[in-house]
């Protein structure tokens, strides 16, 4: 009998995966964003960009529209690619897309071993107490991001964490262009604490309640701040 070649199993061996270079464009340009370096309603530049990063128009493009696809670009006709602007009905329906994603992943959590999830989440819980108690606002809001990105990789969900990725791309751009205040901060804090307990609790619907009602604080917060910063425009 001759021999036979082997054939590996899709439990043995998975395909590489390389990032192209449209992704690796995209991710750098989004994080870009999210950091403020592109601030609310900035126009790119292509040829800028393709200067900056070392690449050619295409591949530059196509990594563009990917950021206008998810939304962090908007294309104007006959004048170019621009950052979103912080309109509050922006805002409002960025945490319509937030809450369903984070409350299917609270309901994913608290359904396996929520006590560990719950620890996980501590980490994230305590930066954000240390940079309040410091008067740190921009730490309390990277760590509350970094709080929520942790909640939804917990899932295991490759899926949620990548759309999950855009709306935390967008939380970044709400925070470091409309800012914060202490007493703000403090409250962020109280409310991320609630909501690690009732997960260690493993109660799902206080979970829930606490998680829809994080959203509509943070909405009703960022609207006012999206409403006085528009109003300071219109001044101007």
């Amino acid at each position: 009998m001759s021999p036979r070649a082997a054939t590996p199993s899709a439990a043995v061996l998975e395909p590489l995966v390389q990032e192209s270079t449209p992704s690796r464009i995209a991710a750098l340009v989004r994080a870009a964003i999210a950091s403020g370096d592109f601030p609310p309603g900035a126009q790119l530049f292509e040829a800028d960009l393709a200067r900056q990063l070392g690449v050619s128009r295409g591949p530059l493009r196509e990594g563009l529209q990917r950021l206008a696809q998810e939304g962090l670009l908007v294309s104007v006709r006959n004048r170019g690619l621009f950052v979103v602007e912080l309109t509050p009905e922006h805002v409002r329906d960025m945490y319509l897309a937030r809450a369903a994603i984070e409350r299917c992943a609270a309901d994913v959590l608290v359904r396996g071993d929520h006590v560990a999830a719950a620890d996980a989440l501590g980490t994230a819980l305590e930066e954000m107490a240390r940079a309040a108690e410091a008067g740190d606002s921009r730490g309390v809001a990277e760590a509350d991001i970094r709080f929520h990105e942790t909640l939804v990789g917990l899932t295991g969900s490759q899926r949620l964490r990548r759309v999950h990725e855009t709306q935390a791309a967008e939380a970044r751009i709400c925070i470091h262009a409309l800012g914060s205040t202490y007493a703000h901060d403090v409250l962020r804090v109280e409310e991320h604490r609630a909501i690690v307990q009732a997960l260690r609790d493993g109660d799902g619907e206080l979970l829930d309640r606490l998680l829809v009602a994080h959203m509509e604080d943070a909405v009703t917060e960022l609207v006012e701040l999206s409403e006085r910063a528009l109003d300071r425009e219109g001044a101007g």
